[in-house]
């Protein structure tokens, strides 16, 4: 197997990239569900994945957490918590970049997702239970289950049975 010397090899940048994003929860049908968005990469290949951006000058990662997430989705939502942050690697344009991306727990409080911005394909509610087999991203299902103990503290379901 060849080797690739010093000379050959090429050399990747580093840089660093922060987004901010959200999980959008509710009760309905009697139990939790959140928001995911839907990509076509082609033909054969999909991917579900939770609504997120990057900042714009001079916001707070929670500025950009709603901001995205409405714009995403098309719902107006509101921050109850922080659930934590996720972080990975990827390639682009020759610069290795690590990303980490912030997530708050969100309640919808209005808006419409037909309304949704073209970062989706479209925009749906899942049934948390169902969420984890949809989504690709490992690093998403992990904050997700983080996250579930806060669900269930937000949003009981015995007293939205009532």
């Amino acid at each position: 197997m060849a080797r690739l010397t010093g000379k050959s090899r090429p050399r990747l940048r580093n840089a660093q990239a922060t987004s901010a994003g959200g999980i959008v929860v509710r009760v309905g049908q009697g139990r939790h569900e959140l928001v995911l968005g839907l990509r076509r990469l082609d033909r054969d290949r999909e991917l579900w994945t939770l609504p997120k951006g990057t900042p714009e000058p001079g916001e707070t990662i929670e500025q950009t957490a709603l901001r995205e997430v409405s714009e995403e989705t098309g719902l107006g939502v509101r921050i109850v918590e922080p659930v934590g942050e996720i972080e990975y690697f990827f390639i682009q344009e020759r610069v290795r970049i690590h990303k980490t991306v912030h997530y708050f727990l969100m309640l919808p409080e209005g808006g419409d997702m037909a309304t949704h911005d073209h970062e989706f394909d479209e925009v749906a509610w899942i049934p948390l239970d169902e969420a984890h087999a949809l989504m690709r991203h490992e690093t998403e299902r992990q904050i997700v289950a983080r996250a579930r103990p806060a669900i269930e503290r937000t949003l009981p379901l015995t007293m939205a049975a009532a």
